[in-house]
């Protein structure tokens, strides 16, 4: 039981770096709500998921090619500046609260959190190094089965801060004035591009200057 505790905590820990994805997080629950925010963190729990599948079955080896690293880092690029760029446009308008979210944009706060995570070469050599020296030494130790609950520890440790960070950025909403809520949006919108000009720096020195 402590070991899973242990799986657990572990997740928390590797979410809580600020990264593109509490920024997006904290942006959509200000200006949208709690469903928005908690969409964006299932879209990347998702991609973390496609992961963990990855290292499991070894088949993220063949990410590691220049080329393939090249087109995540530009393409992480494109999906993270226009995320930050729509974000900073829309730092003023906040949905009503009472207003019900319709799927379809619920749809497309999953699909960014997805898109985000899964195109992110952070997240891909992040879950090599950690995921992957974890998988090797559990598997040394314990049989199959509690291999899987482990990871199902990690994924709920995940989830468990997607929901707080969904929930801190929509009491945030409701405490918060307009003014303020609007600069923390502008913010997250700015770290947003911030990362994806890191990312386009990192393509280019891939493609130009390797």
């Amino acid at each position: 039981m402590n070991t899973f505790i242990g799986y657990i905590f572990l997740g928390l820990s590797l979410s809580a770096p600020i990264g593109p994805i509490n920024a997006a997080q904290l942006d959509k629950g200000i200006r949208k709500g709690f469903w928005h925010a908690w969409m964006v963190g299932l879209g990347a729990i998702s991609a973390d998921i496609i992961f963990m599948l990855l290292v499991y079955f070894g088949v993220i080896h063949l990410l590691e090619s220049p080329f393939i690293k090249a087109f995540l880092w530009l393409f992480g690029f494109f999906v993270l500046v226009y995320t930050g760029i729509e974000s900073i446009k829309n730092a003023g308008v906040l949905s009503e609260p009472g207003m019900r979210s319709s799927d379809s944009s619920l749809t497309k706060s999953y699909w960014s959190g997805l898109l985000m995570s899964l195109f992110n070469p952070l997240s891909i050599l992040f879950w090599l190094g950690i995921y992957g020296s974890i998988l090797a030494k559990a598997a040394m130790e314990y049989p199959m089965q509690q291999l899987l609950i482990y990871s199902g520890a990690i994924v709920l440790g995940i989830l468990l801060w997607d929901v707080s960070m969904a929930a801190a950025s929509s009491m945030f909403r409701k405490v918060l004035t307009t003014g303020v809520l609007k600069s923390i949006s502008v913010l997250s919108g700015l770290s947003l591009v911030g990362f994806g000009l890191y990312f386009g720096v990192q393509a280019a020195q891939l493609l130009f200057f390797h």
